[in-house]
């Protein structure tokens, strides 16, 4: 599912502003669609409130049944379709996502239902639109989780007073934003069009010369629509727009380009000029030769090797250092914001690291962009988080959103490992084929990247790790175990890395470790909940890494997390995860400057990156203060 964009062939408009918005009765999810509020103006049926969209609809406004509602809730508005739009073309309606489950009308008839949130997904609507007049679009958004969902969850009746309310439950240590989380948009394209593309690339000659390979599906399959003797005619231009490749495909719309002098993508830190991409142009021909359709994306020509001791970008080897992060921020929830987006990259920046986690789920397609354009290296996680209770509903479900999220990311140089899941519970032996299977599926569909997943299981019970390239696990040393104790943290780290590498003979990173922390909260000596005890607990920590990095096949550490985020209502958080280093107004708390001065230690020694010049503050002239202290003791 390629990404909306304009081009000589294309238009794309937005539908993303204030829609409008009513929940339906939790104890009747359905009557909505029994009685039909599709087919007229919702306005008709309930009071409608306006309602941002992106957006995720619980923090909007101030009342808590919004909030914490559960089951499906109705949008609505209304648009035009310009008439020249219905000459001799598609027109596509595309969600960049909703959670969790979607069921979209445009005049009444439906048009397409998807499951999944956090995942695009599009139908063509070319005959249910009316050109030069007004259009409605009504969707329907059910974030209810079950058994079957990916992410699970429980829904259950309690009593309350006055009655009985229907009560959503998951294990997951995030709040369960829903509704339309990310833009929504109209676009064109001709009858016949590029309807996939696939990129991958190598080097060669010492990195001097790349090679990018691509593969086009075409659409429009009616007889008098699409030509069997199409071709790609294909341009690659570098970031001052000028050509340095150029090719047409062969009869199977594939081909390759050669690069000389060609400029990897390398990451953050690791090179003077991260992030370089090069433009392809792809442009969709007839036999005759008449021009169908234009599409261009960004691509990065870089190379991921790896084996049972190292992980390697274009034959360098790279430790990562990095966060699992969240989508998540006050008001707006889980919705797509690029204010947001460019503050979290140059955080990101100005902290040193060079990778992130999309815990836990795909983030938008805008993020991933960003992390291309800048070199921050990406392992992308699907929606599976706490999975259990195996069965084959689940299991096709799993696989469908790995899938998904193959198809829509594939192309993105800053995807370097595929995640399969957060936390599992992975004791139970039925987990063992629920993840053979998953892991299979994953490099059937793209064997050019590593999986792996976060586990959290000890791992004399797991049963999935084996199943993985690279093994990632998650441990809260010195807080879920032991909490308050500093000198626990060193040796349990360090040995529970070695048990993992001498049992699967694999690479190994930590995925997750932290402490929750309140910002501004003092306390000295050291006490948990506080900046001070934050710092220590990072620094034991950092010392078992260092220990770890001696050893060649410990390959990274994640901190969790980076930014404060929302929870579920519960006794042991206050306002929500406060394992951030930074708020959720994305300030930094204390550690966020010590491990700012860690990860640009690491990118100096390893990368030999410069460092920021405001890193360390003057404190003294240490080479006076020595001057002056043999003075003195000559004096004397």
């Amino acid at each position: 599912m390629l990404y909306p964009r304009e081009s000589e062939t294309r238009e794309v408009r937005s539908l993303d502003g204030l829609w409008n918005f009513v929940t339906s009765d939790e104890a009747n999810p359905t009557q909505g669609v029994r009685d039909k509020w599709f087919s007229d103006d919702l306005s008709k049926v309930k009071d409608v409130i306006p309602m941002p969209v992106p957006a995720s609809y619980n923090d909007i406004t101030t009342d808590n049944t919004i909030r914490d509602h559960v089951g499906t809730v109705w949008y609505d508005r209304k648009f035009f379709v310009p008439k020249s739009w219905a000459k001799d073309q598609r027109v596509w309606l595309r969600f960049g996502s909703v959670h969790y489950e979607a069921f979209v009308w445009i005049n009444g008839e439906m048009v397409v239902k998807h499951e999944m949130g956090h995942l695009p997904f599009e139908a063509e609507v070319t005959n249910f639109v009316k050109y030069g007049e007004e259009n409605r679009i009504t969707v329907m958004c059910d974030n209810a989780l079950i058994q079957t969902t990916v992410p699970q969850g429980k829904i259950s009746e309690v009593k309350k007073d006055g009655g009985v309310a229907i009560v959503q439950t998951y294990t997951f240590d995030f709040f369960n934003y829903a509704g339309i989380h990310r833009s929504v948009h109209l676009y064109t394209t001709p009858k016949t069009f590029i309807e996939e593309v696939e990129v991958t690339s190598d080097l060669e000659d010492s990195n001097s010369v790349g090679h990018v390979y691509y593969k086009v599906k075409v659409g429009g399959t009616a007889s008098n629509e699409a030509d069997s003797n199409l071709q790609i005619r294909v341009k690659l231009r570098n970031k001052e727009s000028v050509t340095v490749a150029n090719g047409t495909s062969d009869g199977d719309l594939k081909g390759a380009l050669e690069v000389k002098n060609v400029k990897p993508w390398w990451p953050y830190l690791m090179h003077a000029e991260p992030g370089y991409l090069y433009q392809i142009e792809l442009f969709l021909h007839t036999a005759d030769n008449t021009l169908l359709d234009v599409y261009r994306l960004k691509v990065g020509i870089r190379t991921l090797t790896w084996n049972n001791t190292s992980f390697l970008i274009n034959g360098q080897p790279v430790y990562l250092r990095g966060f699992g992060k969240h989508e998540d921020s006050d008001i707006r929830g889980k919705g797509l914001d690029f204010a947001l987006l460019t503050r979290d990259m140059n955080l990101l920046k100005w902290i040193g690291a060079n990778a992130y986690r999309t815990s836990h789920y795909p983030y938008s397609e805008e993020s991933m962009q960003f992390a291309d354009e800048n070199g921050i290296m990406i392992i992308d996680e699907c929606p599976s988080v706490d999975t259990d209770n195996y069965n084959q509903a689940l299991l096709d479900k799993h696989k469908s959103s790995m899938e998904q999220l193959i198809h829509r990311d594939r192309n993105h140089p800053s995807v370097i490992m595929w995640s399969i899941a957060n936390e599992p519970r992975t004791s139970p032996f039925q987990a063992d084929s629920h993840f053979q299977f998953v892991a299979n599926f994953t490099r059937a569909l793209d064997g050019t990247r590593p999986v792996t997943a976060a586990i959290a299981v000890p791992s004399a019970s797991d049963k999935a790790a084996k199943h993985l390239d690279i093994i990632c696990f998650n441990r809260y040393n010195g807080w879920y175990s032991n909490p308050g104790k500093l000198d626990m943290i060193t040796t349990h780290v360090v040995e529970e890395a070695i048990t993992w590498n001498k049992k699967h003979n694999k690479p190994v990173m930590i995925g997750e470790y932290g402490a929750d922390t309140i910002e501004g909260l003092h306390l000295l000596p050291a006490y948990i909940w506080s900046e001070e005890y934050q710092n220590e607990l990072f620094s034991k920590h950092f010392k078992a890494f260092d220990i770890l990095r001696k050893k060649e096949w410990f390959i990274g550490e994640f901190v969790w997390n980076f930014a404060d985020f929302k929870t579920a209502q519960s006794i042991t958080r206050v306002g929500g995860n406060k394992k951030g280093v930074f708020t959720r107004n994305r300030q930094p708390k204390a550690t966020a400057h010590l491990l700012r001065k860690r990860y640009f230690a690491l990118g100096r020694e390893l990368d030999r990156c410069n460092l920021p010049e405001d890193l360390f503050l003057y404190i003294t002239d240490a080479t006076s203060t020595e001057s002056r202290g043999k003075r003195e003791t000559a004096d004397l």
